[in-house]
């Protein structure tokens, strides 16, 4: 399989976790600790795997 490392989808770059997972069950319970995190994620099947790509928007900080 020929797995893309980024995908864009409504115009944001989503970059791929590097795993493949089993089952949805298994991929949905990553793409939650990820939100917890501040990532947005999608979910993909290919295959018979399942895809996670996330992405999070870099804050800029003040140099103060």
């Amino acid at each position: 399989m020929n797995i893309s490392l980024a995908r864009k989808i409504d115009g944001k770059k989503f970059m791929w976790d590097g795993a493949e997972y089993e089952t949805r069950a298994q991929a949905s319970q990553i793409m939650e600790s990820y939100a917890k995190e501040g990532f947005e994620v999608k979910m993909f099947q290919e295959e018979d795997k399942y895809l996670v790509y996330s992405r999070r928007v870099a804050e800029v900080q003040s140099a103060g």
